[in-house]
């Protein structure tokens, strides 16, 4: 991904391979996201689909790795927006993702388009299927941010027009992304993200200090890039990278998605 130095789209021929390496190294759990040859919303909840494919190849050889997905539309959609412009409507399309990768094996489904009450939709058609012990990881506090650059280049999701500033969070607005939170653990989260993590870490800290399941925090492209970017170039130097994790985890999230995680098993691998 030319944007994102070190950073790679796998296709199903070759995921394994790369998930044999990072296992052995300490891996448990993984986050898909899908970008598909050809847009279209079908493409999003098909049974042959990018992401419903990959989990049974996945399980079959890994069923103990713990298997997460994202649950959104903007990848599938032409004009790269999360939603189809009514909010109900974008909601009853995310649980049908949802219930397409519950049936292929997830384990989590990680709704992030942001729709009003898209937790309790997924949940009620998840229940009603009886994938009870499938849970909700919700991006509950997900903000209109700039840092989302590299992986909307990656993902092929760049908004054609407009941006996302009236369904994402704003940035200035704490007290909004609390009751965010709340009001997801409320329809039925199991666990809950905050993204991105390193310019919101106060919000972390707030919602550790109120709500007790887990959260998690999404160390994002953007962030990423900008590190990896100072650590070729030679200005900062690779301790950065566990500095930067340390912060997210002494904020008090129980658990990071980031994009240094291969450079951290291998790293904790070499120091046992």
């Amino acid at each position: 991904i030319p944007a994102m130095s070190e950073v790679f789209r796998y296709s199903n021929d070759k995921l394994i391979t790369e998930l044999t390496s990072l296992i052995g190294k300490g891996l448990k759990s993984i986050l898909l996201f899908g970008v598909p040859e050809n847009k279209g919303l079908e493409q999003s909840y098909a049974g042959n689909g990018i992401v419903q494919s990959a989990i049974p190849l996945i399980k079959k050889k890994y069923p103990k790795l713990e298997i997460v997905t994202d649950v959104c539309l903007c990848s599938y959609t032409n004009d790269g927006h999360c939603h189809i412009g009514d909010n109900d409507k974008t909601c009853a399309i995310l649980a049908r993702i949802a219930l397409s990768y519950a049936s292929a094996g997830a384990d989590l489904v990680a709704p992030s388009a942001m729709m009003d009450g898209q937790v309790l939709i997924i949940r009620q058609a998840l229940d009603k299927a009886g994938f009870r012990q499938t849970g909700i990881l919700a991006y509950a506090a997900k903000f209109a941010s700039n840092f989302y650059g590299p992986f909307r280049f990656a993902a092929d999701c760049a908004p054609k027009t407009g941006d996302r500033q009236d369904y994402q969070m704003d940035p200035a607005n704490a007290k909004e992304a609390l009751a965010e939170i709340a009001a997801d653990i409320e329809e039925g989260a199991a666990q809950i993200m905050i993204k991105p993590a390193l310019s919101y870490l106060d919000i972390i800290a707030r919602a550790r200090g109120k709500f007790k399941i887990p959260i998690v925090a999404y160390n994002v492209s953007g962030e990423y890039q900008m590190l990896k970017s100072a650590i070729e170039n030679k200005i900062l130097a690779v301790a950065v990278v566990e500095e930067t994790l340390l912060s997210i985890k002494r904020a008090g999230a129980d658990r990071i998605v980031s994009y240094f995680t291969p450079y951290i098993l291998r790293k904790l691998k070499h120091e046992r």
